[in-house]
């Protein structure tokens, strides 16, 4: 099984699924094609037609949608166990994803993933505000609610805590500041091993794309 992501310092999207197999273990070959670079597209055509990270791999099957990805290792790998084990935990979980998969535009513009960029600051309007707000209230809610499960969102690790990981280094990156429950969850995913594997190798990366570097 393949894997194809992109920059580790800059792809969110890639880092959702990458960090569903690495807690798990499920043993897969890590592709990385930077982005933004002269020969990109040519690159990612020879595993997608989407042209966009990330990409899974599974014998003669591709899926290149980030969740639809974790879906499919939930399934077929980790026998269901990629959502927590209640029904309503469960109805819970997915309508966090979901509204993270489709939503928060404002926070993806003005705040995109930089794992190597620390005490960047950028104006925040009325929206980008409301975003994390909301954000904010998801982290502490379900925190509060699930803590006697565990010390993930849902209790018990699952795609929730993927997709909302590159959501914790971005806050941590713009130095935004949420409620002490929130900035706890927050913390707890960004020490987990797997994370700081992911902003270790980051910082190793050579590319820069000017795009993403912003703040000051």
């Amino acid at each position: 099984m393949e894997l194809v992501i992109g920059n580790k310092n800059y792809s969110s999207w890639s880092l959702r699924p990458w960090l569903l197999l690495s807690v798990h273990e499920v043993p897969f070959k890590e592709v990385r094609i930077p982005l933004n670079q002269a020969g990109t597209s040519t690159a990612l055509a020879q595993h997608t037609v989407a042209g966009k990270v990330p990409v899974l791999k599974d014998n003669d099957l591709v899926i290149w949608d980030s969740l639809a990805i974790c879906e499919y290792i939930s399934e077929q790998y980790l026998d269901g166990r990629g959502w927590p084990s209640s029904v309503r935990a469960r109805a819970e979980a997915r309508s966090c994803c979901a509204e993270m998969h489709s939503g928060f535009t404002e926070i993806r513009i003005q705040l995109p993933m930089n794992c190597r960029a620390i005490g960047r600051k950028v104006p925040l309007n009325t929206t980008l505000e409301r975003e994390i707000a909301r954000i904010d209230r998801i982290w502490s809610q379900y925190r509060e609610t699930y803590s006697a499960a565990g010390p993930w969102l849902f209790g018990e690790f699952s795609i929730a805590d993927c997709m909302f990981a590159p959501v914790a280094s971005r806050f941590k990156t713009y130095g935004i500041k949420v409620s002490a429950v929130s900035t706890e969850y927050m913390q707890f995913v960004l020490d987990h091993e797997q994370m700081r594997e992911w902003v270790s190798q980051a910082h190793g990366e050579p590319e820069t794309i000017d795009v993403s570097e912003v703040g000051i």
